[in-house]
C-alpha cells in the first residue's frame, strides 16, 4: 500500500519560512517524479515543484526564486523549503507522486499517481 504522509506544516508570519516534508513508503521511489501542490481555500489545486529521481525540478512561476526542492532517494523522503512567504501562500499542501518524467507533471498535473492527505501551511500578514 502506497503512502505518502506530509509534515512541516504551521503558521508562519509573512516573510518567514517553512520546510515540508513527505515521506513515501509502499513505492520503489526511484521510478518515481515526486510532486508538491496546494490548494487554497476557495481555489482549484494548483502545481508548485516537481522533481524526478535524476534531480531534474519544475516549479510553478507563482513561487520561482521563493522555494527549493529536494529528494533523499536513500531515505524516500522529499522536501520543500520555502521563503519570503506570503499570506496567498496559505493552503494546504500535498506530496503527490506518478511515474514518468518532470514535463508530465507540468503538462499534465491531473496526472499524480498517489497523493498524500496535506498538510495545512497558514502564513499570517
Amino acid at each position: 500500500q502506497v503512502q505518502l504522509v506530509e509534515s512541516g506544516g504551521g503558521l508562519v508570519q509573512a516573510g518567514g519560512s517553512l520546510r515540508l516534508s513527505c515521506a513515501a513508503s509502499g513505492l520503489v521511489f526511484s521510478n518515481y517524479v515526486m510532486g508538491w501542490f496546494r490548494q487554497a481555500p476557495g481555489k482549484e489545486r494548483e502545481f508548485v515543484a516537481a522533481i524526478s529521481w535524476s534531480g531534474g525540478r519544475g516549479q510553478a512561476d507563482s513561487m520561482k526564486g521563493r522555494l527549493t526542492i529536494s529528494r533523499d532517494n536513500a531515505k524516500n523522503t522529499v522536501a520543500l523549503q520555502m521563503g519570503s512567504l506570503k499570506p496567498e501562500d496559505t493552503a494546504v499542501y500535498y506530496c503527490a507522486a506518478r511515474q514518468g518524467s518532470v514535463p508530465q507533471v507540468l503538462n499534465n498535473n491531473n496526472g499524480m499517481t498517489y497523493w498524500g492527505k496535506g498538510t495545512l501551511v497558514t502564513v499570517s500578514s
